[in-house]
Parts: C-alpha cells; sequence; structure tokens
C-alpha cells in the first residue's frame, strides 16, 4: 500500500503567494494544475505527478525555491 504522505508529496506544491507573482498565468498556461489558497500566505498548487514534477522544475528555473 503506498505511504499517503508520498502520495500527497507527489500531488501538491505549497508556495507562499509572492513565489507566484509575475509567473502564475505562464504556470497555469503550460501545466494542468488547480491553484487554492490554503491561507493568507500561501497557495496550493494540486496536480498529477508528472504536472507537479514539471512545474517544480518550471519553478526552480524561475528561482523559486521549493520548500
Amino acid at each position: 500500500m503506498p505511504n499517503p504522505a508520498h502520495l500527497r508529496d507527489s500531488t501538491q506544491i505549497i508556495l507562499h503567494r509572492e513565489s507566484l507573482c509575475g509567473i502564475r498565468n505562464e504556470l497555469e498556461g503550460e501545466f494542468t494544475l488547480t491553484i487554492v489558497p490554503l491561507d493568507d500566505e500561501r497557495y496550493r498548487l494540486i496536480g498529477s505527478p508528472v504536472e507537479i514534477k514539471n512545474a517544480s522544475q518550471f519553478l526552480g528555473r524561475r528561482g523559486v525555491s521549493l520548500p
């Protein structure tokens, strides 16, 4: 049986809202993700493991550090 924490980590990214300033439209246009507010300071990006991996690489290339 898969580990639920591993599955969750492979299907979501948690980011500070400021991290997406100026790149959110490009991110949403290039990847199939759902972006929802987590709280007043953070967003949750949800997608398939492949989309999350590719989005993580995209964010890294744009200088966004991932937790």
